[in-house]
């Protein structure tokens, strides 16, 4: 066989296969450009504060699929005219350790895995104030691996380019109070009909509590395990430490 024929068919040959490594290119590439854009994104909320998030637009569209006019009430509000009874409620509740760790708890998440494994259902999260946050703000609310993959990626980059305050602030603002409630100043006015700014140490521990679960304590904001949980935030917020 002449060298021009064993030329052609390594030609046909290598043209018929190139695909393949598509197949591997084309998801790594498009794998860097969402973290590229994730990225950007973070970087400019440093010092830009986000209109709303992933998940509020979730939850719009899921209100006007019932009612076409609904609407999500926010108010952003900066960190220091939030109450820190609010804010020390919700670390106590929420992330104990939100000032020492660098995004993720593992210790938590430990505790967590050996509480739901005991009770063969899931009873507890261990997912800290920074993973929530890089939920709400770009992911969907379904659960699998590789969404929580991408959440602990998203986690290490708000902690890399933020600091904790801001983390927090944002937050405060964007997190889930109740069915279209979203941020803490509305989440008072909701509730409490005051400013964010106003909340007392009682009203700041419910509302903390209310987070795992806000729209169901939004229609049912009297339950016994409500209650006996406050109380238990209300004695665990002195030792909270604030960002």
């Amino acid at each position: 066989m002449s060298g021009g024929k064993k030329g052609a068919q390594k030609g046909r040959g290598g043209s018929r296969y190139g695909w393949i490594k598509w197949l591997f290119i084309v998801p790594v590439l498009a794998f860097v450009v969402v973290q590229l854009y994730f990225f950007l994104q973070i970087w400019w909320w440093i010092d830009h504060n986000p209109s709303s998030t992933a998940f509020m637009r979730e939850q719009l569209s899921v209100l006007q699929d019932k009612n076409p006019n609904a609407t999500i009430k926010q108010t952003w509000v900066p960190y220091n005219r939030i109450s820190n009874n609010l804010k020390r409620a919700i670390i106590a509740s929420e992330d104990a350790n939100f000032s020492e760790h660098e995004g993720v708890d593992w210790e938590a998440l430990q505790k967590a895995y050996e509480k739901n494994s005991k009770k063969q259902k899931v009873v507890a999260g261990g997912s800290t104030i920074t993973q929530q946050l890089a939920k709400n703000l770009f992911l969907s609310g379904s659960r699998s691996y590789v969404r929580k993959g991408q959440e602990l990626i998203i986690t290490y980059m708000l902690e890399s380019l933020m600091e904790k305050q801001r983390i927090f602030e944002i937050y405060l603002n964007v997190v889930e109070f109740g069915t279209g409630i979203f941020g803490a100043e509305a989440a008072a006015r909701h509730y409490y009909h005051v400013s964010a700014a106003g909340l007392s140490t009682a009203q700041a521990a419910k509302l903390a509590v209310m987070l795992p679960n806000p729209r169901f304590y939004d229609r049912h904001r009297d339950t016994g395990y409500l209650n006996r949980r406050t109380s238990v935030i209300l004695r665990r917020m002195g030792a909270a430490e604030l960002p």
